[in-house]
């Protein structure tokens, strides 16, 4: 038994990250050894075999919708339809939530992945009661909602569906395509200003982002989304995170550009955060792709995200304090202003929100539906 981390080598082609390190909560964990027949590459093989296959699994969902109270996140309620996510971004900041399943933030995160269930139930449920306050639902907030098991199951589809019936807002942030199927519902949704979408935008360069990325959607395509969302009257942003020192921040200016040639009306940033088990899987990746300048960037990311309180206080983690940070944000400040960036978006309408009526969530008609 050990508490070590697995590492499974140089990287592995379609994935970020190279170690299986155990939960932290786990008081132990199984390690297969060599038998010393051979030169260990069996085990090397055995433990990429069984940690690159996705399995999917159903999440026992007792409450969808969840509430959040960090005063620096502009959003009050959010749904997750997926734990873990396909995409494999390694410096993701929800890796290390997978602990909490007694699974690891590293390899784990990206192969075992959760969707919730009876979300048509629970959202009518939740929406239904009483004391529900209404406010705008933001998904994609922790996983990607259009992730590709969402092909399948729709559990995005469904609460969208469910947004449009009871006239309720949502905001989504995404870097997949699949958000395009979609379009009939969000274009119905924009129609009443229910609506806000952002296009996750990290690189131009399809080197990096098959290295920093490996599973989501092309340069080139998410530019597309951009474009398609925006001619289809849906109200679209850009988000350019996370901007990493000495390795993508240099693109910070043409990636405000391109987002805003495709139709982005607004654009935000945010400083990598490399937050609990995040950043050894960081540290690793930069010596697996970018060995030569693993200490500078470290170094910036540790001068500009003091310890501990860049890491936690409010206001100042998502952009990081220092000489660093400063320059990015006034980098940011004049590629949105030279564009036209209109910071302050309209805001999401709350008053044409209709309940569901009790039984709604049984499948029961209205008297004169």
């Amino acid at each position: 038994m050990s508490d070590q981390p697995i590492k499974l080598g140089k990287s592995i082609k379609g994935r970020g990250a190279v170690t299986n390190h155990p939960s932290r909560f786990l008081a132990a964990a199984v390690e297969p050894q060599s038998d010393d027949w051979g030169d260990g590459s069996d085990i090397l093989e055995y433990w990429q075999t069984r940690n690159t296959k996705v399995q999917i699994r159903p999440d026992l969902t007792k409450r969808l919708i969840t509430s959040n109270r960090s005063p620096d996140i502009p959003f009050d309620q959010s749904i997750n339809p997926y734990k873990g996510c396909e995409h494999g971004c390694v410096y993701c900041f929800a890796r290390p939530t997978h602990a909490y399943l007694d699974l690891s933030p590293g390899l784990d995160f990206e192969t075992h992945i959760f969707y919730k269930t009876h979300v048509r139930e629970n959202l009518l449920r939740e929406l239904g009661k009483p004391s529900y306050v209404v406010s705008p639902i933001a998904m994609g907030t922790n996983t990607d909602p259009y992730q590709p098991i969402e092909r399948e199951h729709q559990i995005t589809r469904t609460i969208l569906e469910l947004a449009l019936q009871t006239q309720h807002p949502v905001s989504i942030v995404t870097k997949g395509v699949l958000i395009l199927r979609d379009l009939d519902l969000l274009t119905e949704l924009a129609k009443h200003n229910l609506v806000h979408v952002s296009v996750s935008l990290t690189t131009l360069s399809k080197s990096l982002k098959q290295q920093l990325e490996p599973r989501t959607a092309s340069p080139s395509a998410r530019l597309r989304m951009i474009r398609e969302l925006s001619n289809a009257g849906l109200p679209t942003g850009a988000m350019f995170a996370p901007m990493i020192p000495y390795v993508n921040d240099h693109e910070l200016e043409s990636l405000v550009s391109a987002a805003h040639e495709a139709g982005a009306g607004w654009g935000a940033y945010i400083l990598l955060r490399l937050p609990r088990e995040v950043r050894p899987l960081f540290t690793q990746w930069l010596q697996d792709h970018y060995p030569e300048r693993q200490r500078k960037v470290m170094n910036v990311l540790d001068a500009h995200h003091e310890k501990p309180e860049g890491r936690t206080q409010w206001s100042v983690r998502m952009r990081g304090t220092g000489v660093f940070a400063d320059l990015l944000s006034q980098r940011f400040a004049i590629a949105a202003r030279k564009v036209g960036f209109d910071g302050d978006r309209t805001p999401l309408r709350t008053d044409l929100f209709r309940p569901p009526r009790p039984g709604a969530a049984a499948g029961q008609m209205g008297l004169f539906d």
